[in-house]
């Protein structure tokens, strides 16, 4: 039988008989990188803090490595410590009155490690997260992003088999969020520790994640690659926590041409599609989902002749590398994102086109 890093079978939270997570099941390989992604309320939070054994689930079994952690029919509820995790939180839970170094020796000490483990172990994470020249350093003379290195040291430094990040970078300004990010991916795929993280941020699930899964109000709505994510979203809900996508309402069609998914929208436009997230038949009403990035902005007739549609530029929004287009066209207003050089006038007239390989009917 295959042995995960991480197992959750019918996990139920309640609160107050109000129920946060709803008989969630998931599994997380070894050295694997996977993201709970929702808005807030949608049970993300409460299912981490499950895992940990820092809240006590109402019912569901819960495995680490083969070893059950927490089974309500079997009576298993294993203390926090002796779960062999570190959780890295989002207010970065470090001491003041402490220096980096002894910050991260911490969990050592806790584990009755000797001096010289201690000693290079620290030293060894510290080296690592490029924080050796302040391991003499009170934690208040750090900055936000130290900080945060400091609380991930601490997390990594007596090598647990799981790592959980509770939304850890939410408290950084974005520039050093974005920097961040980079350093964590680089981090879990070198030393390819095995992770849980909780995200409201949909741009940061997407670069950290081997997966997501997408949770709406106790459950799973979707689960896949953060390309699957972001490309082909399988409900409304999915596509609608994209970031500036674009979801058409109408009845399936029969398809022509190349195309092997058609919808009509209700003033009549024939959107032709090259995907779909589930079976289709004529006269179901669905949705087609086009992330703003696929469409293309002209000023004159593309040459394709499917899936063109005229407009005019409603509003425009710089945000540096790229802009966003409000395009009021015959599907109602679209979002089309562009390139910064290339610009278009508030007013102007202007032939949206998506190829039908982007258009994903859901």
């Amino acid at each position: 039988m295959r042995e995960y890093a991480l197992s959750v079978e019918n996990l139920i939270v309640e609160y107050d008989g109000v129920r946060a997570v709803d008989r969630l099941s998931f599994t997380v390989d070894k050295g694997e990188q996977v993201t709970l992604l929702g808005p807030s309320g949608c049970g993300k939070t409460s299912t981490l803090r499950g895992i940990a054994g820092l809240e006590t689930p109402t019912d569901g079994t819960i495995t680490l490595f083969g070893k059950a952690v927490y089974c309500k029919k079997r009576g298993i509820n294993v203390p926090t410590e002796k779960r062999d995790l570190s959780i890295v939180f989002q207010s970065y839970a470090i001491w003041p009155h402490l220096t980096v170094f002894e910050n991260v020796a911490y969990p050592l000490k806790l584990k009755n490690y000797s001096k010289n483990e201690i000693r290079n172990k620290v030293h060894a994470v510290l080296n690592t997260l490029g924080l050796q020249e302040f391991e003499g350093r009170s934690a208040t003379q750090l900055s936000g992003g130290q900080q945060q290195r400091v609380a991930l040291a601490r997390a990594l430094v007596y090598e647990p088999k799981i790592i959980l990040f509770d939304e850890p970078l939410s408290n950084l300004d974005a520039k050093l969020r974005a920097k961040m990010r980079v350093e964590l991916k680089e981090l879990q795929r070198n030393l390819q520790f095995t992770s849980i993280y909780v995200t409201h941020d949909q741009e940061e699930a997407l670069v950290l994640s081997d997966r997501i899964i997408l949770l709406n109000e106790g459950r799973i709505e979707q689960v896949g690659s953060p390309d699957e994510i972001y490309t082909k979203p399988e409900t409304q809900f999915a596509a609608r926590f994209i970031p500036s996508a674009n979801l058409i309402k109408g009845v399936t069609a029969d398809p022509s041409g190349e195309a092997p998914y058609a919808l009509k929208t209700k003033e009549g436009v024939l959107i032709l599609c090259g995907t779909a997230s589930h079976p289709v038949k004529p006269g179901e009403d669905r949705a087609v989902y086009i992330g703003a990035s696929y469409h293309k902005l002209n000023r004159s007739v593309p040459l394709k002749d499917t899936n063109v549609w005229r407009g005019k530029v409603k509003m425009r929004f710089f945000v540096g590398d790229y802009t966003d287009y409000l395009v009021e066209t015959d599907l109602g207003e679209l979002t089309v994102r562009t390139p910064p050089d290339i610009v278009h006038g508030e007013g102007e007239e202007v032939y949206v086109h998506a190829d039908l390989k982007h258009c994903h009917l859901i």
